[in-house]
């Protein structure tokens, strides 16, 4: 069984395992946000972050962390790191600090975190575990943005995408586009298939 590379590990937290877009977590602050480029941008650092140094502290603890009590450890750990997180913000940008409001406290429940800590970082080494988080966080933080920025454009001539249903068509939209491509490439490789066979026939 081969590693996987870099870019394997990216192109997995990016398309074929995004939290927000193909494993649906993380929805609240995802629809919630997204009104503008620079919520989600904000947000999706903000996430990032804590997804980056919870998997490694997680990773780092792991052999002392009974499992009967892991859950609540892990979100000992979330919290704090959160808690860090809506200080550095009220501290250097007060501004959008005031525009995302509950939700970067709310940061604790988002269920992509959890799910990295129990299903990944419990798991394996410390290095491997800051990668999972950087690409994982990476590609919900991509989606935040994605989604802020098609509202606030689609905005100017259609008010509907900045209020709150336009988030939940945003998605549909992402999804929809995505899961296209997806069959579009599965069917260009089955497609491949029959042609090589017959010009290996010749």
């Amino acid at each position: 069984m081969t590693t996987p590379t870099l870019i394997d590990r990216f192109k997995t937290g990016l398309w074929y395992e995004n939290p927000g877009l193909v494993q649906l977590l993380g929805l609240c602050p995802l629809l919630a946000v997204t009104s503008t480029f620079v919520n989600g941008l904000g947000l999706g650092l903000a996430t990032l972050s804590v997804l980056v140094v919870s998997n490694a502290l997680v990773s780092l603890t792991r052999r002392w962390i009974r499992r009967e009590i892991r859950i609540p450890i892990y979100v000992l750990i979330i919290a704090s790191l959160v808690t860090c997180t809506e200080l550095i913000f009220k501290a250097w940008f007060p501004a959008l600090d005031r525009s995302l409001g509950i939700f970067i406290p709310l940061i604790v429940t988002n269920c992509a975190i959890v799910a990295r800590a129990e299903i990944f970082a419990s798991r394996n080494p410390v290095g491997t575990s800051i990668i999972d988080g950087l690409v994982m966080g990476t590609g919900f933080a991509l989606l935040l943005m994605a989604i802020g920025a098609f509202r606030e454009l689609v905005a100017m001539g259609w008010l509907l995408a900045i209020l709150p249903p336009g988030a939940f068509f945003s998605l549909a939209l992402a999804i929809a586009v995505k899961n296209v491509i997806d069959e579009r490439r599965r069917e260009r490789k089955g497609d491949g298939l029959p042609h090589r066979s017959r010009l290996l026939n010749r």
